[in-house]
């Protein structure tokens, strides 16, 4: 019984992104800066069932890999796009601003299965390390002159609606470009251990020239109750913005109990 616990432990765990290996498939050759402001390289190569290094990939969001880097207190955080070579190493020019213990995650869809995974390891980068402290919920954010705001209960446990909506100088932002095959790309981390959520946007994937806005409306399913962070990536002017977020979970009952009295509001108006 507690080999079944730990098993299912360690799945929950892989679905989150928190391992370094889940179906066989694992991240090798991890290779970054070890300290702040020095110019290198970030690298990794993911090795297959095998143990060979996989090369077909397939293209998720516009990118065979969408490469994730965050400071464990959520801050510094970035997502990059690696380039790999004919051997399978994956690589991009990097260079740490701060210092701290931090999560690199590499998300990508091996050709042979079609599944998405993540999979994620951690790099120590040496230097004088100033924790932030951890944020209360953040709903609303200004980046580049940009007003974000999310809406909508993230329950816990269930597929839930966040509605993303964007102005400037108070008026709604129409002129969302695509991006990695949407008008938006939101990555959900669980505030503590920095499990990674798969965040869907809904809507058919726009045409080139396309544009939208201000709303963008996303599907995420948080796992457990909690904090979330949230990091909204749009684009307008060719230019792409992100903007950080914080969200508490809230449990069905209350967004239930939130509706009854809706309903019990307009049946007292009816009468």
């Amino acid at each position: 019984m507690s080999s079944g616990g730990h098993a299912g432990h360690e799945a929950a765990t892989a679905s989150l992104g928190l391992g370094l290996a889940q179906d066989g498939y694992q991240l090798t050759q991890v290779s970054a800066p070890t300290q702040t402001g020095a110019e290198g390289e970030l690298s990794l190569t993911v090795t297959g069932p095998d143990g060979n290094p996989v090369t077909d990939f397939t293209l998720d969001h516009e990118q065979e890999m969408h490469l994730i880097a965050v400071r464990t207190d959520g801050q510094q955080f970035r997502h990059v796009h690696p380039e790999r070579d004919e051997a399978g190493r994956w690589s991009i020019p990097w260079q740490w601003e701060t210092a701290g213990s931090y999560r690199v995650f590499a998300d990508f869809v091996p050709e042979e299965t079609g599944e998405g995974m993540t999979l994620s390891t951690t790099v120590q980068v040496a230097g004088d390390y100033d924790p932030v402290p951890a944020e209360q919920p953040v709903t609303q954010t200004t980046v580049n002159d940009f007003d974000v705001e999310v809406t909508g209960d993230l329950v816990a446990g269930e597929a839930s609606e966040l509605t993303m909506t964007i102005s400037r100088d108070g008026d709604p932002v129409t002129e969302l470009e695509p991006y990695l095959g949407a008008f938006g790309h939101l990555v959900a981390l669980r505030d503590g251990d920095l499990g990674y959520l798969h965040v869907h946007p809904h809507g058919d994937a726009p045409e080139a020239g396309e544009t939208s806005g201000p709303e963008i409306v996303f599907e995420a399913t948080a796992p457990t109750p909690g904090r979330y962070l949230l990091f909204l990536d749009f684009q307008v002017d060719g230019d792409v913005h992100t903007a950080p977020l914080v969200v508490e979970t809230t449990s069905s009952t209350d967004s239930g109990d939130a509706g009854q009295a809706d309903n019990e509001e307009g049946e007292d108006h009816d009468h």
